[in-house]
């Protein structure tokens, strides 16, 4: 369950995240934007992480191109790279697999009287990108080109699929002592005597 970077994360064999891109879709390609060169450097930073740990693959000839975007971490000082798969998602139509209400989750742990909160570390990496799906999540760098073969944030329907995942997972539990919206986890623990015994229940799931 625990991973201390990306490359301890290979994808889970639980699910897969499909597309189901329309088919009568015309494929979009965007054109390179230009960056800065701090932005360019950080985008080769991401890339080789990315790479190291699997989730991206170079791409030849792709049929559909996006743009990556940067913005600013919260410490003001790194950039985070995100793709912008608006013209994409404008083609895939919407999973209706609902999200938990976050007023019920918060309620349910009403009379707990200790609360565990885990924040799933690259989550969305941890589901397996459909292979017939992997080049339409094509983006163009100054690098290159290259798609995901895991799941990248951004995609239509990443929420669904994630929280379609954990529960699925947390079966056994969910909604006994454990509750979580999309990759943000609580564990519950009714009693201070059954806090360890809830922990080691979920974190073998």
């Amino acid at each position: 369950m625990f991973a201390w970077k990306p490359a301890d994360m290979p994808p889970r064999e639980l699910a897969d995240h499909q597309l189901k891109v329309f088919p009568n879709a015309k494929p979009i390609k965007q054109r390179l934007r230009r960056f800065t060169p701090e932005k360019r450097e950080a985008i080769r930073a991401e890339l080789t992480r990315l790479k190291a740990a699997g989730f991206i693959r170079e791409v030849m000839h792709p049929e559909w191109l996006a743009n990556p975007i940067l913005v600013l971490k919260k410490n003001k000082k790194d950039w985070r790279m995100c793709v912008d798969y608006t013209d994409l998602n404008k083609h895939c139509p919407k999973d209706p697999f609902e999200l938990p209400r976050i007023d019920h989750v918060v309620d349910s742990t009403a009379g707990c009287a200790l609360l565990s909160f885990l924040d799933c570390y690259s989550g969305y990496h941890q589901i397996s990108l459909a292979i017939e799906d992997q080049e339409k999540t094509a983006f163009i760098t100054p690098f290159g080109a290259y798609c995901y073969t895991s799941m990248s944030f951004g995609l239509k329907n990443a929420e669904a699929t994630y929280q379609r995942a954990i529960q699925t997972c947390l079966a056994d539990h969910w909604g006994k002592c454990v509750e979580a919206y999309v990759n943000d986890v609580v564990i519950k623990t009714k009693n201070e005597e059954d806090f360890i015994d809830d922990l080691h229940q979920c974190s073998t799931a």
